[in-house]
């Protein structure tokens, strides 16, 4: 190779490495840093393979069990991915930035680069620029760490808060969990007008939800520890219930309650379209027919919704079919979120 090419090569390699250094820096801030919810294309290509992966391993289970047991372990191994990929780009970076600066060979460079990066001081050089540039990659690297690590209690303390709230409603929402058993616990003494502290604590969970699963959206895939539950259930739960309030009961409505309705839409739709459309995350559906039908309440689920109200001594509107109608009108506005969501996350089966 003529001295001319591989000065070439090497001045390449340098403007690659430093871009490659930057963007993956960069990715890192706006990840935990930049309190926006911004969609890290990085970050999406590596827990796409690393979700690639479970996918491959729970389609091979024989039932929802197993393949929530494999999946609950796919956010927390995909948060330690992270940080393992930004340290070998990082590291990749600085080896084409040795070579670039006259290093002996590409080796050298790569093992300069790793002796930097991990603060071992194994390699050494004599030049000072190179060693300008070492000393910065061993600070990225402890600032790379440092960041997940000093954000990991964040991420826990938002799913710890989540997680309350959904066991709080699974208690309430009756065996098995459905929008009328929460309506029949709101509504035990007959009165809807005396729970505003109650729809008042779910639509703060709701928006939190909002907040927390787009600006973390790793957040989102963390499982609940008991595999009948699900964040995207409780938020399904809590707007059927207020949806099921208004078209089926006639009583007077709290406007509490409909700025938790309207919470709630708006929470599940921006989620839906944080991975949707910002980070282009596509949803592979591992449930069976029967578990995804299970899901969505259709017109039989909503007979036996009115019934059970009926039999408690609910005042009921005239027409059940009417309330149906409206039933659906108002699902719509929330309904593909929860399917969307619901293959995404691979919520658990339930009957409304």
């Amino acid at each position: 190779m003529s001295p001319l090419i591989e000065q070439g090569l090497r001045v390449l390699a340098g403007l690659t490495g430093g871009w490659l250094v930057i963007t993956t820096v960069s990715a890192a801030i706006r990840s935990f840093v930049l309190p926006r919810n911004e969609s890290v294309r990085l970050n999406v290509f590596v827990f796409s393979g690393v979700r690639a992966l479970f996918n491959f391993a729970a389609r091979r289970a024989s039932n929802y069990a197993r393949r929530d047991r494999i999946l609950a372990h796919y956010a927390p191994v995909g948060l330690v991915a992270l940080p393992i990929g930004w340290l070998a780009l990082v590291g990749l970076g600085y080896t084409g930035i040795y070579w670039s600066l006259g290093v002996a060979d590409f080796t050298k460079s790569y093992e300069l680069s790793g002796s930097s990066l991990l603060t071992l001081g194994t390699t050494k050089q004599n030049d000072l620029a190179v060693n300008v540039f070492s000393y910065s990659e061993a600070t990225l690297g402890l600032l790379l760490l440092t960041l997940l690590i000093s954000y990991l209690p964040t991420i826990y303390q938002a799913f710890s808060r989540r997680e309350v709230v959904v066991a709080q409603l699974d208690l309430r929402a009756g065996v098995p969990a459905s929008a009328a058993g929460v309506v029949l616990w709101l509504g035990h003494d007959k009165d809807f007008l005396n729970d505003d502290a109650q729809w008042l604590l779910w639509e703060q969970w709701l928006v939190e939800i909002d907040e927390s699963h787009t600006s973390l959206p790793i957040l989102a895939f963390f499982r609940s520890p008991q595999a009948g539950r699900s964040w995207v259930l409780a938020a399904g739960l809590i707007l059927d219930a207020a949806n099921l309030l208004f078209s089926a009961l006639d009583v007077p409505r709290s406007r509490q309650v409909e700025l938790t309705f309207a919470a709630g839409v708006l929470a599940l739709n921006r989620v839906h379209r944080f991975f949707d459309h910002k980070s282009g995350t596509e949803p592979v559906e591992l449930r069976t027919a029967e578990e995804m039908a299970a899901t969505t309440p259709g017109r039989a689920e909503f007979a036996e919704a009115w019934q059970a109200l009926r039999t408690a001594g609910l005042p009921l509107r005239a027409d059940e079919e009417a309330a149906w109608q409206h039933y659906k009108e108002r699902r719509v506005r929330y309904e593909p979120s929860l399917k969307f969501l619901g293959a995404l996350l691979m919520t658990p089966p339930t009957i409304e």
